[in-house]
């Protein structure tokens, strides 16, 4: 499914605009899949039902898990990350030793629907039931057929640091690879998609195994708009301490959107 032949030609190219991306590093790699793969795959995915959990940070944002189930396609992609080539030709471009989550804790299949909207962000860090494995990368692939500008939903990526940032587009077959960190902010504006048309993706996460810990583990951390209500801002700061608690108590609940 992953054009690996190609994207191995030019695997010093990746590493190099990777290192040198701005705001922080990250990757564009276009023609990602076999496009006639690709394209059935697309054709597979239903329209989705089940709701983020991040409904207060996200509007009309839908995912599926489990999203290998939907055709031999998307099972030979879900295959194909989880491949040893995959990890290795990861590892080079990112001058790191990295390893896809074989079961894609956290990641899947995401469709927004009209006017989505994710707000910017970090991620977790640490994997909630492998302590010691760190989020190295998030992996979109975009699946938005006849994508233009004015739908809106590129990905927009900003340093916390430097407060320096860019937005990327995201039509068909085309492969983002973002550094995690503590500085990684992302997100997307709301979609103005076409009538039956929507905003959509599969998230792949990538880790390194650290023999001690670098970071107070954490869950995501919203950012959100200076406008945003007054509530929305106290559940942002807060929102760490309550997803623990509830963890505590409860266990997490990511990655259940079958």
């Amino acid at each position: 499914m992953i054009n690996f032949d190609e994207i191995e030609k030019n695997l010093a190219q990746f590493r190099l605009a990777y290192h040198t991306a701005q705001p922080f590093p990250h990757l564009v790699i276009d023609n990602f899949c076999d496009e006639a793969k690709l394209h059935l795959a697309y054709n597979s995915i239903p329209e989705l039902v089940n709701k983020s959990r991040d409904y207060v940070f996200a509007n009309n944002k839908f995912e599926k898990s489990n999203y290998k189930e939907l055709c031999p396609e998307l099972n030979e992609l879900y295959e194909d990350y989880s491949s040893d080539r995959f990890n290795r030709l990861l590892s080079f471009i990112t001058s790191k030793e990295v390893f896809v989550d074989p079961k894609n804790f956290g990641g899947g299949l995401h469709q927004g629907k009209k006017n989505s909207f994710l707000d910017m962000h970090l991620d977790f860090n640490y994997h909630p039931l492998h302590k010691n494995w760190y989020r190295e990368l998030n992996l979109l692939l975009y699946l938005n057929k006849d994508w233009k500008p004015e739908y809106k939903g590129g990905l927009r990526v900003k340093d916390l640091r430097s407060g320096k940032e860019t937005e990327i587009a995201v039509p068909f077959n085309r492969l983002i690879i973002q550094q995690c960190a503590p500085y990684t902010l992302h997100g997307y504006d709301m979609t103005a998609f076409p009538e039956g048309k929507y905003r959509t993706s599969i998230a792949t996460y990538a880790y390194q195994i650290h023999e001690h810990l670098i970071e107070k583990p954490r869950t995501t951390d919203w950012f959100p708009k200076e406008n945003s209500s007054f509530l929305k801002k106290i559940l942002a700061n807060n929102y760490n301490f309550l997803v623990q608690t509830k963890n505590k108590f409860f266990g997490s609940a990511t990655a259940k959107n079958q």
